[in-house]
């Protein structure tokens, strides 16, 4: 995608602050829906501070942080009830093979976030020069395992194993991921439900659905087709009604294309691709990108932009994700709840 890449812009310096406000015919209000669990009294009082600059021109900033605090809250709730109820506590196995350190910084998260809130969390560590056999027989076992309710099995995979093999012998009751082709298959036919939505476009839509924004009709654009965020993001807005296009490296004109849009999913992984000459005035954009860039001012001689410049960006937009604290904390919140759906489905429990 060299056609597509873009230096970086300047670093963000927008002040911002809290309010309340509908703009473009969005709403945004001060107090949450529900995740799709059973609601409490306790759960409907939460609130979220939505934030803006006193500046007309500035963007509302979508805080993933506190919706995913929201839902947390939300899970550990029904987790407990669960517990109390029939004596059950969902079980997440995560499977980490090989020794990179991002991987096991996202695994140690992942198992953070379990204790958090009450799910039980397991985890298998292979080398990185295991066999594949060795990563299915592991699968096998929590496949088989009725404590365990979700099975993630971390990515990437070394090279010599055959990613789509070994993902597909998750159990599709335990693919709290999405990633199963059977989970895939049934988001993409009108008419069928998956068990599972993959954790990280789920979490995009779940942004716009707590800051109440508007699908259904709206001209949304994707861009980046991966597996595990493009195309099943278009997929869910398109169950949501929205005219969906995707950039890809293959686009012609992305910029124009991109211009008409009401919903930007960015997630393609190129720091700044997106500028404010892409962005039509009042869009809502999601920014999944998280991408490092050097920095010398910075602690660590980096700082972590997305793929839309939200310097730019933020003074066209009617709102935005920042980076990081969107989508990030978003997808771990998402397999939290995907975690306890199975367990519910699994044991029928309402």
């Amino acid at each position: 995608m060299a056609s597509m890449m873009f230096t970086d812009c300047s670093s963000m310096s927008s002040t911002l602050l809290h309010v309340n406000s509908r703009r473009s015919g969005i709403l945004f209000r001060q107090c949450v829906g529900q995740l799709r669990l059973r609601s409490t009294a306790s759960t409907r009082g939460c609130s979220l501070s939505i934030r803006c600059s006193s500046s007309p021109s500035t963007a509302t900033s979508v805080d993933g942080k506190a919706v995913a605090k929201t839902i947390r809250d939300e899970v550990t709730i029904e987790v407990s009830r669960m517990k109390e109820s029939i004596g059950v506590v969902p079980g997440l196995a995560v499977i980490l093979v090989g020794d990179r350190k991002d991987s096991a910084t996202y695994v140690r998260n992942k198992k953070k976030a379990c204790e958090s809130v009450g799910i039980k969390s397991l985890e298998v560590k292979l080398a990185e020069d295991c066999s594949e056999e060795q990563v299915l027989k592991s699968i096998s076992c929590y496949n088989d395992d009725p404590s365990i309710h979700g099975i993630l099995v971390q990515l990437p995979l070394p090279s010599h194993m055959d990613e789509q093999n070994i993902l597909n012998a998750v159990s599709i009751e335990k693919d709290v991921d999405g990633f199963h082709p059977l989970n895939i298959g049934r988001l993409a036919m009108r008419g069928r439900e998956p068990l599972f939505v993959p954790c990280t476009p789920k979490g995009c839509i779940e942004l716009l659905h707590r800051y109440n924004v508007e699908i259904k009709g709206k001209r949304a654009v994707v861009i980046g087709r991966s597996n595990i965020v493009g195309m099943p993001a278009a997929l869910l807005l398109q169950r949501e009604d929205a005219t969906v296009s995707i950039i890809h490296s293959r686009t012609k004109n992305p910029e124009e294309i991109t211009r008409e849009a009401d919903i930007i999913i960015a997630a393609v992984g190129q720091p700044n691709m997106v500028r404010g000459s892409w962005i039509k005035p009042g869009a809502v954009i999601i920014d999944v990108g998280i991408n490092p860039v050097d920095d010398p001012n910075a602690p660590r001689g980096y700082r972590l932009v997305g793929d839309v410049c939200y310097e730019e960006a933020c003074k066209i937009a009617s709102a935005i994700t920042p980076v990081p604290g969107g989508v990030g904390p978003m997808t771990i919140a998402m397999l939290l709840s995907n975690t306890l759906i199975s367990a519910k489905r699994i044991h029928n429990f309402e």
